[in-house]
């Protein structure tokens, strides 16, 4: 890197940073998530506005690989701090609503997805036609549960009945998306070995076991001794990129990895560390690499050039998913005894995308599965979703209700049910 290279990158990262930070703060003050208008900044200095002339201006040709490398090395991070959230047990004996509502808001979506994918491959064609139609259903059917729990968080819903089992759904859902894109990824990936791919399974055995219980033992040394200043940083990051790099050589991408690595963070014991190292990092994380991984995914999306086509492909992606993700988790909740207004706030917040969507699509992009003018109305679409999720909550669901009714709400409804025999007794 030459000397005005590396004046160039600080300067547009201070821009990047800055531009970041208010237009996240202004959606927040909006009622919407930060991410919102963090992926608005990216947008706006990207090619979009002014035919691309404020990037180039800030974010010469000559820089954009480091930043590509930071951007990576951001969403390695990201990934790691969502397993590190996964609270497994909520996974575990949650019953049958959550894995009605999981199963259903991820194979409706997925299923249209997939059967929307052939009507835009005549506009986008694609070589690999299986793995663009496995592509568009995975990307259709997500849930972020990060961004999920923020906006639950920010309503004080969190501790609530119908917030917490919000959260159980997402996280189950994420898991099963996740597992569909890492079979997508294995099938997409050129030039990859699908014997290597089968090498996940024994590294899956290896850090499920072995490692999981020397992170357990290291751990409560370091809760024992109080030396967690000093060497937790570097176990979790050294973990999460080396574990990121041993999928990505497998024929995955680092993203399983590093996930990986921060679901197997013990969970029993040591909430203060955890939440010490989740503070940390997602302090360095959020203000510095996230904002240029939303850099580098606008400097691709492109709308200046938007015709009558795009708005109609927009319209259909739009309406398979929310149409999918809400009829989805709508009929998994009514199914299991949920009243009508629940079972809408339900679905309203599992139609919920934001950073863990643009995530996946900067995968497809990577992988050659979607050219310039798809990714760009994936996007949108991934804001959209995002942004109706608030104000939809509160006309379905307000605020008041989340704290005086949501326990009647949930769980009278489906003990009425049971009273009248339409619902069995089992499953609450």
């Amino acid at each position: 890197m030459s000397s005005d290279q590396a004046a160039d990158l600080l300067t547009g990262l201070a821009v990047v940073i800055v531009v970041a930070g208010l237009l996240g703060q202004a959606v927040r003050r909006l009622g919407q998530p930060p991410v919102i208008g963090e992926i608005l900044a990216g947008i706006a200095l990207g090619p979009t506005l002014f035919d691309g002339a404020v990037s180039d201006a800030l974010l010469p040709a000559g820089i954009r690989p480091f930043l590509s490398a930071l951007a990576n090395v951001g969403v390695a991070v990201f990934m790691f701090l969502v397993g590190l959230e996964l609270d497994r047990g909520l996974i575990r004996g949650t019953g049958r609503i959550t894995v009605s509502v999981s199963l259903a808001s991820i194979l409706l979506p997925c299923g249209l997805g997939m059967a929307l994918a052939p009507y835009l491959l005549h506009s986008h064609p694609n070589g690999n036609r299986l793995g663009f139609v496995l592509f568009m259903g995975v990307a259709m059917a997500i849930t972020a549960f990060p961004v999920l729990a923020r906006i639950l968080t920010d309503r004080d819903m969190q501790r609530t009945p119908l917030g917490a089992l919000a959260l159980c759904c997402a996280a189950m859902g994420d898991v099963l998306a996740w597992s569909l894109l890492a079979v997508v990824v294995a099938i997409v990936t050129p030039g990859a070995n699908p014997w290597r791919t089968l090498l996940f399974l024994p590294y899956l055995i290896l850090m499920l076991y072995p490692v999981r219980r020397l992170l357990e033992r290291g751990f409560r040394w370091l809760a024992a001794t109080g030396r967690s200043g000093t060497l937790l940083l570097p176990v979790a990051f050294a973990g999460l990129l080396l574990s990121g790099a041993a999928t990505e050589r497998m024929g995955l991408h680092f993203i399983f990895g590093a996930f990986l690595f921060g679901a197997l963070v013990p969970r029993t014991g040591t909430e203060r560390l955890r939440a010490d190292l989740h503070e940390r990092i997602a302090s360095v994380n959020n203000v510095l690499l996230l904002p240029v991984f939303f850099l580098v995914a606008g400097l691709q999306v492109d709308l200046s050039h938007a015709g009558r086509s795009d708005l109609v492909q927009l319209a259909a992606i739009l309406a398979v998913a929310v149409g999918g993700k809400f009829l989805g988790a709508y009929a998994g909740a009514r199914l299991n005894g949920l009243g009508h207004r629940v079972s809408s706030a339900l679905a309203i917040l599992m139609n919920t995308r934001g950073l863990t969507e643009l995530i996946i699509l900067s995968v497809g992009r990577q992988l050659g599965i979607l050219d310039a003018r798809l990714y760009s109305l994936m996007v949108v679409m991934a804001l959209l979703t995002t942004a109706m999720t608030g104000p939809l909550l509160q006309a379905v669901y307000p605020r008041r209700l989340a704290a005086e009714a949501s326990a009647r709400d949930v769980l009278g409804s489906r003990r009425e049910r049971v009273a009248a025999g339409e619902v069995p007794e089992s499953g609450d």
